[in-house]
Parts: structure tokens; sequence; C-alpha cells
């Protein structure tokens, strides 16, 4: 009986007599003994190898190129209809004014700032957004 080194566990395993053939040939090759070599072999098997590697960093960036897709998306999304808001508060709330009620105008510009960013804030919170009002006005446009 062989004296394994106290850290080794043994194991005991059927290998078919073509695998043993080769097992033995290529422990004969490498003037190693087939446990080496079976040892070898099972720890190539469970670690990952180049291709599954690669696979994993590749789908690692796939997740963060979508994540900051979503969030570019999401982005725009508030910037059109910021656009649209502000479009819509300038035609409605912006009249002519005589020269001298320019200078009133320009003392509720504050105020007017404060309104269009609640008016925002409404537009982003509610639905339908912007580009689903013109996708469903237009006939034959699918959404």
């Amino acid at each position: 009986m062989r004296n394994y080194p106290s850290k080794k566990q043994r194991l005991s395993v059927c290998l078919e007599p073509e695998v043993m053939k080769a097992l033995a040939a290529h422990a004969a090759r490498r003037d190693q003994s087939r446990t080496l070599i079976a040892e070898a072999a099972i720890a190539s098997f469970l670690s990952p190898d180049a291709a599954e590697r690669q696979e994993a960093a590749t789908t690692k960036r796939l997740d963060q190129l979508d994540r900051r897709m979503t969030r570019m998306e999401r982005d725009v999304g508030i910037s059109v209809e910021m656009l649209a808001v502000f479009v819509r508060f300038c035609l409605t709330t912006n009249l002519p004014l005589p020269g001298p009620a320019q200078a009133a105008a320009r003392a509720q510009a504050g105020e007017r700032y404060d309104a269009f960013v609640a008016a925002l804030g409404r537009r982003l919170a509610k639905n339908p957004k912007l580009r689903q009002e013109i996708s469903e006005g237009i006939p034959g446009d699918p959404v």
C-alpha cells in the first residue's frame, strides 16, 4: 500500500480499457505516474478554458453596454420630453410685449423657469410620452 501525502485524498475510478491504455501510454511517454496525469486532466477539465474565460468577459462587457444603453435611452427620453414641454411652455406663455413691459417680463423669468421645471416633472411622471403621442397620431406608423 502506498503512502499518500496527508493533504491529498484518494479517489477510485473505473475507466474503459481504451481510456486506461491511453492514460498508461501518455504517462509512459511523459515519464510521469498515471495518478499525476489523471489529476492534471481532471484539474484541466474543471478549470475554465480560454474560450470560457473569453465568453465570460464578453458577457460581462455586454451587460455593461446594456446598462449604459438603458441609461442613454432614459436620458434621451427625458431630453425629448423637456424639449416638448419647453416648446409648449414658450408658445403658450410668451406673448409679444411692448418695450416697457419687457423689464417686468425679465423679472418674472425665475418664476417661469420654476414653472417650467415643475411642468417637466409632471410630464415625465405621466403617460403617454410625446413619442407615443406622435406615433399614435400618424396613421399606419407602428408604435
